[in-house]
């Protein structure tokens, strides 16, 4: 699966299953345009993807304020002159019961988890429609299909993601634009190794493969929705759980 003179946009792609996907993806010929708030580690990758003879840029970008998001478009644009597929790929949630949520976590799981696939999203698919082409591809999660214990907000944020997909799905099929959704179960990313080793370990058993998954293997996922191999397929989520949730 070649992405030769795409241009790949992945938010979250300083650490985790976003570095993963832009690797994955630079790999495959695109040029990548990483955007995350952490940006020394954001510029080290991208650094890395170029040291290998890969297209890589990356801007500095807060999917949870509008005027980053639009900062980060413009500046990718004046970059490459054109984006040819979005990978929603931020996020982040903590293990808490729900009673013990305050609303200042609720805004941000669902600003992070949501409304920054949405806007990251808008900021982008103008041009996609003007062009008559596009792919992109949101990473969710299997708590959004299924629920998660202790993530309960997450799951609903995830959930939204998932809707949103669908129905963007439809709105953009007549442009020619593919929109699909990637469901990881538990992944073995930085912000899984902060969560503590009994609730990993537990994580683990109850997945029918009984370990975690890698974010290479996400990636993948993600590079089969941005290629052209699924130039007929829009609307659809694929879980990549190790059989964790095996929902119709």
């Amino acid at each position: 699966m070649r992405l030769d003179g795409k241009t790949a946009v992945v938010t979250g792609a300083a650490s985790g299953i976003g570095r993963a996907v832009a690797e994955v993806l630079g790999a495959a010929g695109a040029h990548v345009v990483l955007g995350d708030i952490a940006e020394e580690n954001g510029a080290a990758v991208a650094k890395a993807i170029q040291e290998r003879g890969q297209g890589a840029d990356f801007f500095r970008l807060d999917v949870t304020d509008l005027d980053s998001v639009a900062s980060f478009a413009n500046k990718a644009y004046a970059a490459r002159g054109h984006v040819d597929i979005v990978a929603n790929v931020a996020g982040w949630g903590m293990i808490q019961p729900f009673v013990e949520n305050s609303p200042e976590f609720w805004r941000k799981v669902i600003d992070l988890n949501l409304m920054g696939p949405v806007m990251v999203t808008r900021a982008f698919v103008d041009k996609m429609m003007e062009k008559g082409a596009g792919k992109i591809v949101t990473v969710a999660s299997d708590a959004g299909r299924v629920g998660s214990l202790g993530e309960t907000v997450y799951s609903g944020a995830k959930g939204g993601a998932i809707a949103f997909t669908k129905g963007l799905a439809r709105e953009m099929a007549r442009y020619n634009i593919n929109v699909n959704c990637v469901c990881p179960g538990p992944t073995d990313t930085p912000l899984l190794a902060a969560v503590p080793e009994k609730h990993r370990e537990a994580f683990a058993r109850a997945t029918p493969m009984k370990r975690l998954a890698k974010p290479s293997e996400i990636a993948d996922a993600v590079l089969f929705f941005a290629s052209d191999r699924s130039s007929f397929v829009t609307g659809q989520v694929l879980s990549v759980s190790g059989g964790l949730a095996m929902a119709g």
